[in-house]
């Protein structure tokens, strides 16, 4: 029986918060996040969709458009 691959990673909308296609999140890459599949949890902090990188809950809050709440 075949196995499929382990790890890979889903594109998820700053936007709305859904999942989408690859080719999808490769087209807009200022508004989705590549995540990682079966990550971690990082407490609900706010990651930004343009840097990747971590950003206060200030930041977060004010710019819902471009950031995401890890959970």
């Amino acid at each position: 029986m075949a196995k499929g691959k382990a790890g890979g990673s889903n594109f998820r909308s700053a936007i709305t918060g859904r999942f989408v296609t690859a080719k999808q999140g490769k087209a807009s890459p200022r508004t989705t996040v590549r995540e990682a599949k079966d990550g971690g949890s990082t407490g609900g902090t706010f990651r930004s969709a343009i840097s990747g990188r971590f950003v206060t809950t200030k930041y977060g809050k004010t710019h819902p458009r471009t950031t995401i709440k890890d959970s």
